[in-house]
């Protein structure tokens, strides 16, 4: 059997920039993929930082509400008025409604 002759390809110089502008956009959209991926995964890592201080903070808020409350109650205050020998005047006392 005899051999083919192999026929080279040759490709036109618009042809080359096409595939040329093919492969960079491939590239391009690839590392910009890469790249947002990972400052999608930074700000995740951020909001969920944030949440946890949040958590921290409405337990810290929680247990000075109670401080507040415990030290407002009444038998406290009315043993602070007769520590101080102060007298207990019921109509002396503002009610603020939030």
């Amino acid at each position: 059997m005899a051999k083919k002759k192999q026929r080279k390809v040759k490709f036109t110089k618009k042809e080359k920039l096409i595939y040329a502008v093919g492969v960079l956009s491939f590239g391009a959209l690839f590392a910009s993929k890469i790249f947002f991926g990972a400052q999608i995964s930074n700000i995740k890592m951020n909001i969920e930082k944030i949440h946890f201080e949040i958590e921290n903070q409405e337990k810290k808020n929680e247990s000075l509400t109670m401080q507040v409350n415990e030290l407002t109650s009444y038998e406290n205050v009315s043993s602070v008025i007769k520590d101080l020998g102060l007298a207990y005047n019921n109509e002396n006392i503002v009610v603020i409604n939030k």
